[in-house]
């Protein structure tokens, strides 16, 4: 599950009003998954760089019959801004986004989570590294939810921007990942 898809709407505003509206459609989705016998792993994704909206979120969930693993992917300032960059040139995000992310990216270090630096991990790089964790997660489950996730067109047109993109296609076995090309050197 994705948290910015609990606040998909236009115009998109962001006010007291509308914060709590996403934290209840995200507390009533991410429990009625939980209390789903369907499914066995449920991952919730979301930029969340304050604790206290973590606490919220938390304090609000049924997890008594679950394991909570708490994960934050972090990356590097460069890493950050060339992944920011490449949205920017697919018209999914607009300049304003690169400053704003990178101010943000000192508040992470403060949460109550794993840190992951996934500046020069692969997607198979982060699946293992979130596996090893101590999630009960393998890679191939990740992979696999990736990749059913990428045949959703609704979902996949709209939020996988060009670097998800680019992952997926490597995933599948249709290119390379932008994070790591392909050099060609002439001897």
């Amino acid at each position: 599950l994705d948290g910015d898809w609990c606040w998909d709407a236009h115009p998109f505003l962001v006010t007291k009003e509308t914060r709590a509206m996403v934290m209840d459609n995200i507390t009533h989705l991410l429990n009625n998954f939980l209390h789903c016998s369907a499914y066995e792993n449920v991952i919730f994704c979301w930029v969340i760089d304050r604790q206290a909206i973590l606490d919220d979120l938390l304090s609000r969930l049924d997890t008594s019959s679950c394991r909570v693993c708490l994960i934050s992917l972090l990356c590097n300032e460069g890493t950050l801004t060339a992944r920011l960059e490449e949205d920017i040139a697919a018209g999914c995000r607009t300049p304003d986004v690169i400053p704003r992310s990178l101010a943000r990216l000192p508040l992470y270090e403060a949460l109550s989570t794993h840190k992951i630096d996934t500046s020069t991990l692969t997607v198979e790089e982060t699946a293992r590294a979130i596996a090893d964790n101590g999630g009960v997660i393998t890679p191939e489950v990740v992979k696999k939810a990736l990749l059913d996730w990428s045949e959703v067109d609704k979902w996949f047109t709209r939020f996988a921007g060009p670097t998800t993109r680019a992952n997926l296609a490597k995933l599948k076995g249709e290119g390379t990942s932008p994070i790591a090309p392909p050099f060609a050197f002439e001897a």
